[in-house]
């Protein structure tokens, strides 16, 4: 597997909820081989990874800590399934800001942006200043 597919696999197991950068997956990648975990080679005419023996031994070795990293997200919590929709509908909203907004408004959506994960974790701290303590949904 290359870079690019490590990139689109975990684009596809997470269901686009995740696409890492190549600026995050190539450095992995790089230190992955420099711990020699990893080796480079070539395949058909395309620079894969694969694991060395090392590699394969520390899979072995640590295999009780290598949980499955998609098993959450194949089954994902149902409070995440309630929110993904909103989360999807936001992301659009924020982008037609950032790619139609004047200046004004781009602040202004950053501001907003800013204030709502403030109160996303004032909820967790269950300091929600509706007095929604997280352990309950708030009335609407």
């Amino acid at each position: 597997m290359n870079g690019y597919q490590v990139i689109a696999a975990i684009a596809e197991r997470t269901e686009g909820l995740w696409r890492p950068s190549a600026g995050s997956v190539y450095p992995a990648l790089g230190l992955l081989e420099d711990e020699g975990l990893i080796v480079q080679v070539e395949q058909d005419g395309k620079k894969v990874y694969r694991l060395t023996e090392e590699g394969t031994a520390y899979v072995t070795a640590h295999a009780e800590e290598l949980t499955d990293p998609w098993a959450r997200v194949a089954s994902p919590h149902e409070a995440f399934l309630d929110v993904r929709q909103e989360m999807h509908a936001l992301m659009v909203a924020v982008g037609q800001v950032a790619q139609a907004g004047d200046p004004a408004q781009v602040t202004a959506a950053k501001a907003v942006l800013a204030d709502a994960k403030r109160s996303l974790y004032r909820i967790l701290a269950g300091d929600d200043p509706s007095g929604h303590t997280g352990s309950e949904p708030p009335v609407e």
